[in-house]
């Protein structure tokens, strides 16, 4: 029930922040019968002023900053923070409102979270990835909560007939210090409702000594309790009334189609009630679905069954003989050849002939899936041009929009009502699973659940995408880089959205390609062309996953080739604290964010490397057959090193006892969370780097559940994980947690396995390359 239509259902709430699914239509009904401070009203949303440049305003629909959108008081004293991102286990659905509620002075035991339903008008944008939801709305947020608290403060002056610089909200309160007087919230509440919403460029934020939750870590996620008694609510935890389950047998090959089907077996399954065809579009269509023949029924495992009963015959088209090893060849050769040059300083092919000593390293990932616990799920309802969606969904107002569009209906009636997502990466972005209900649900005239399984999300998902990096150093005779060209190979994520994409695009090259920040004179970045087969879409990190586990192993191969330590020859290459100029780079990606406010510090990166090294015990001794490997990478705009310690047994049996991550990210919010991410980050890495492949043979994918493409258990994750957050400057933006600490985990993992064992691995998964 919406906190406002009966906010004393939440008395007593204390123990833990209950979080609530809130449409707009239902915020505005509760606001009408509660009487109370109505800031959620109905009113034109104003663009946010930062006190520092970031990109927020470059997205879609850009940021907005009305407390009336994010807040209301009931007469209770109940604070209501509308969350307008996903939670996915990054803690965003706590860390944003807890900036309003810092700001308000609010009590954080009486606040409570509502989840925003798909609306970039309202709210502005809403796509929960790149790491972007603090570093884009920190100071809207925190402009958010000082408005409420002007309006509060101004609502007791005027009661109290005193001046406004006499009173102070503190802990729920406001209080006239001069008489002792003191007000709660709730009964200031429809006051301040009458209140003018202040300017921001005149709003008095905190202190940041003042602050009693900011980067303090005492705060545990609002949605712990309810996770951790079964009581959240994931995509497929909703039911409606006469709500039908769905599941498609989709095409096995990207570009693919039915040529016929008999679905009469699958009629003959108790529990299925219809076969269809469903839909496809021409490939590359962004996130429209596959298209498929699609098993209605009144339960799932119905359903499933009914799905595997069906005849179908396909026609593979194009990409029907995809092959990973045969691709991997054309990768490995466009890398030997000249590229398209996409950075270009001094002349490295002189300095090359000239060198000393050529180190010469080839570098390989195949695709990889996001595998998230939660497979992809969604249900629709359509009744005439009206819809209304819910799931776990990335990007909600996205979500919407492409709905509407598929629907041709308008987006205005389009409600998207966002669920708990069990993780994401980046799949949940792509909202192809909710399109299709929407699709079934239009036909049926019923509420439809499309419900994908874990085969479906392996062989039918957006993949990261499969690459080679060739890395060529030329080294003086003392040993020193002279030269260094990297040309980087892969199918691009733009060729998701349109045909004969054969470069990656600008943001993929800013990804650890063009931005490379060593102190070299010769460099030269290049990009030869690579045809995409298959559905690439962003994953964890993008394209810096396989940019740093090349550069940073090329790092340690470059310290053995000249008998010195990894750390050193690192910072060597990282060279003078200095800000880079990349003016030979067009279209310099820097994560979206304005260079002025986030530029390549290589001070900051220096920072992380010394510090790891100096917490995490680089020169310590380490056991027969124990090894240390240190990488460090600048990414999402933040700067990040890891050293990973590994036990190689006599047998290629590997365990990480250790890992140890310095991260600068500005100013941050919920250190609980950074550590939680960087944690995260750990195991993920370490699953990629030994297990992760996605393979194709005649245009299909190979693996299909946990069982062909493993993530590591409880018995293999890292025994510890120690993390050291850089301590942030007065004047340093905040920048990205979330997916920096993945790309440096493997390159310091594959380090440390030479450090153990003298082999040299250049190509992931691991696999059984240990193996005697």
């Amino acid at each position: 029930m919406n906190i406002l239509t009966n906010p004393k259902k939440l008395r007593g709430f204390e123990r833990y922040i209950k979080v609530d699914n809130v449409s707009r239509r239902s915020i505005l009904k509760g606001l009408g019968l509660a009487g109370g401070f109505v800031l959620a009203a109905p009113v034109m949303s104003r663009p946010a002023f930062a006190a520092y440049q970031t990109g927020a305003g470059k997205m879609p629909h850009g940021t907005v900053v009305d407390p009336r959108v994010f807040v209301a008081i009931a007469p209770d004293g109940i604070v209501t923070i509308v969350a307008h991102r996903a939670e996915m286990g990054t803690g965003v659905r706590t860390s944003l409102p807890m900036i309003v509620a810092e700001e308000m002075e609010a009590d954080w035991s009486r606040v409570h979270v509502q989840q925003a339903d798909g609306d970039e008008v309202k709210f502005g944008n809403q796509d929960t990835d790149g790491s972007r939801s603090t570093r884009h709305y920190l100071m809207p947020m925190r402009q958010i909560g000082a408005s409420a608290r002007t309006m509060l403060e101004a609502a007791a002056a005027k009661r109290w007939d005193v001046p406004a610089t006499e009173v102070k909200a503190v802990n729920h309160e406001v209080v006239h210090s001069a008489s002792g007087r003191r007000i709660g919230f709730g009964d200031l509440a429809a006051d301040a409702a009458k209140q003018p919403v202040p300017s921001i460029e005149g709003l008095k934020l905190k202190d940041p000594k003042d602050f009693r939750y900011l980067g303090k870590g005492q705060i545990g996620i609002v949605d712990l309790h309810d996770i951790t008694t079964g009581a959240a609510r994931y995509g497929a935890d909703v039911r409606l009334p006469g709500m039908k389950y769905a599941v498609i047998a989709r095409p096995p090959v990207t570009g693919g189609k039915v040529a016929s089907f008999d679905g009469a077996g699958a009629m003959k399954v108790s529990g299925v009630e219809k076969v269809m065809e469903v839909k496809g579009w021409p490939w590359p269509s962004k996130f429209q679905p596959l298209g498929g023949v699609a098993v209605i029924a009144r339960n799932t495992g119905a359903a499933i069954k009914g799905r595997d009963a069906l005849k179908i015959v396909w026609d593979d088209g194009a990409n029907g003989k995809y092959e990973s090893v045969s691709y991997r060849a054309e990768l490995e050769e466009a890398a030997r050849k000249p590229g398209l040059v996409v950075r270009k300083e001094g002349d490295v092919e002189a300095a090359l002939k000239g060198a000393d000593k050529v180190i010469v390293g080839e570098y390989y990932l195949p695709h990889l899936a996001h595998v998230a616990m939660e497979p992809p799920v969604a249900v629709a309802d359509v009744k005439g041009d009206k819809a209304e969606i819910w799931g776990p969904m990335q990007s909600a107002g996205g979500t919407r929009e492409d709905v509407a569009k598929t629907l041709g209906i308008p987006q205005e009636n389009v409600t998207v009502n966002v669920t708990l997502l069990g993780g994401g990466f980046g799949r949940k972005s792509k909202c192809d699973y909710a399109i299709e209900a929407a699709l079934l649900s239009k036909e049926l005239g019923t509420p439809v659940m499309v419900q994908w399984t874990r085969e479906d999300d392996v062989r039918n998902g957006f993949l990261h995408t499969v690459s080679v990096e060739r890395i060529e150093a030329g080294l003086d005779k003392n040993g020193k880089v002279t030269a260094w060209r990297h040309r980087s190979v892969a199918p691009s994520i733009a060729s998701t959205f349109a045909p004969d994409t054969v470069h990656q695009a600008p943001f993929e090259l800013g990804m650890g390609l063009v931005d490379m920040p060593f102190e070299i004179a010769n460099v030269q970045c290049e990009n030869p062309e690579a045809v995409a087969h298959t559905r690439i879409g962003w994953f964890r990190s993008v394209s810096n996953i396989p940019r740093a586990f090349a550069v940073q192993s090329m790092v340690a191969e470059i310290a053995h080739a000249t008998n010195r330590d990894p750390k050193d020859t690192l910072l060597d290459l990282i060279g003078s604290p200095r800000i880079l100029k990349l003016d030979s780079v067009k279209d310099l990606w820097n994560y979206g964010e304005p260079y002025e406010s986030y530029p390549i510090d290589t001070a900051r990166l220096r920072k992380v490397v010394e510090l790891v090294a100096d917490k995490g015990g680089w020169e310590r001794p380490v056991p027969k057959g124990h090894g240390l490997g240190i990488a460090a990478h600048r990414s999402f705009v933040s700067y990040i090193a890891t050293i990973v310690e590994v036990a190689v047994d006599d047998k290629g049996g590997l365990t990480v006892p250790r890992v140890d991550t310095a991260i600068d990210c500005g100013t941050y919010v919920n250190p609980e969370r950074i550590q939680s991410q960087i944690e995260g980050a750990a195991i993920m890495g370490l699953s990629l780097a030994k297990h992760g492949a996605i393979t194709f043979k005649d245009g299909k994918v190979q693996q299909g559940n946990y069982d062909d493409f493993p993530v590591i258990r409880i018995d293999e994750s890292p025994a510890v994980t120690n993390v050291y957050i850089v301590p942030p400057g007065a004047d340093t933006p905040p920048s990205g947690v979330g997916e920096p600490g993945v790309p440096p985990f493997a390159p310091a993992l594959i380090n440390a396995i030479f450090a153990a064992t003298g082999k040299r691995i250049r190509a992931l998964p691991i696999g059984k390359q240990l193996e005697t």
